[in-house]
């Protein structure tokens, strides 16, 4: 795994978390049409590019001469930490209250978990 990528997901996924825990505070809903909503959007996009280019160069590592112990795990944490942000985020839109944004502040706080076990389950501490 890179270290450095995954500092840099957490913290983006953090700055995500944050940004959108101020719209549920002041009940603004994710509709697309704002620029903070238009900004946190592209905060999340940037959010799962990097987790796409992590659970990439996560298997490819996995396949090439650094095997972690439990491989399965591994691959499973690398997928769903891809998958959950996207449902997360269709779930935010599709909430026209103040609680689409609650749901994308919790599934942008399960990445930098999800993120800390992947750590964990390289390392062979899992």
């Amino acid at each position: 795994m890179i270290r450095f990528l995954a500092t840099a997901l957490t913290v983006v996924a953090v700055v995500a978390a944050v940004w959108s825990l101020v719209l549920a505070v002041l009940d603004r809903p994710i509709t697309l049409r704002t620029k903070p909503t238009l900004g946190l959007a592209a905060v999340v996009l940037l959010l799962e590019v990097g987790l796409v280019v992590q659970a990439v160069v996560g298997v490819v590592a996995m396949i090439g001469a650094d095997r972690p112990l439990d491989r399965a795990t591994l691959v499973g944490y690398l997928v769903g930490v891809a998958v959950v942000l996207p449902l997360g985020a269709v779930w935010s839109v599709a909430e026209r209250s103040r609680w689409g944004a609650g749901v994308l502040t919790v599934t942008c706080l399960a990445v930098p978990v999800m993120i800390l076990r992947l750590g964990q389950l390289w390392a062979g501490r899992g």
